[in-house]
């Protein structure tokens, strides 16, 4: 009979740890939080805030985020960043921005293989080439390489591109 209570005491003790882990879990973490949790990323976080998208990008969505990284900001012109995060062009800059995001979540497999055309947020159209590379094996967005894929957030997926796609 003591055996019979010490299980029961097991068991409900296992079930109240399982309740509390659950109450106590996090919500995923959106597409802006994994962005800004990523050192490689800081140039383009610093213009999603500055063009004032980060609300925007941490909703709902789904949204499919084609991310450079701070080499592609630094491969611009020099001077394109900075001026690009001036308010007065802002307008430009969020028009550059949300070149590089489309509605939905686009994961890699659908895209290997494949040639879609997409539209962007901008209303402009991306290009994404599921066949490219010497094997048939590399994707591309436009004419930047995607050099990390499937970083999935609540809201949506992040690819990581080599550089700035320019509408």
């Amino acid at each position: 009979m003591k055996r019979r209570s010490i299980i029961k005491g097991f068991v409900a003790a296992g079930a109240l740890a399982a309740l509390g882990a659950c109450a106590q879990q996090e919500e995923a973490p959106t597409i802006v939080d994994i962005a800004a949790g990523n050192d490689d990323f800081s140039t383009l976080v610093a213009a999603v805030t500055a063009a004032g998208l980060v609300d925007t990008l941490s909703g709902d969505g789904p949204f499919t985020v084609f991310a450079p990284t701070n080499d592609a900001f630094a491969a611009l012109p020099a001077g394109t960043v900075e001026s690009l995060l001036e308010p007065e062009n802002i307008d430009t800059l969020t028009d550059i921005l949300t070149y590089h995001v489309i509605s939905g979540n686009v994961t890699s497999d659908q895209v290997i293989g494949q040639n879609l055309s997409v539209e962007a947020l901008n209303g402009g159209t991306l290009t994404i080439n599921g066949a490219a590379g010497k094997f048939g094996t590399g994707v591309t967005v436009n004419d930047a390489n995607v050099i990390a894929t499937d970083i999935i957030g609540s809201n949506g997926v992040i690819h990581v591109i080599d550089s700035v796609l320019l509408p």
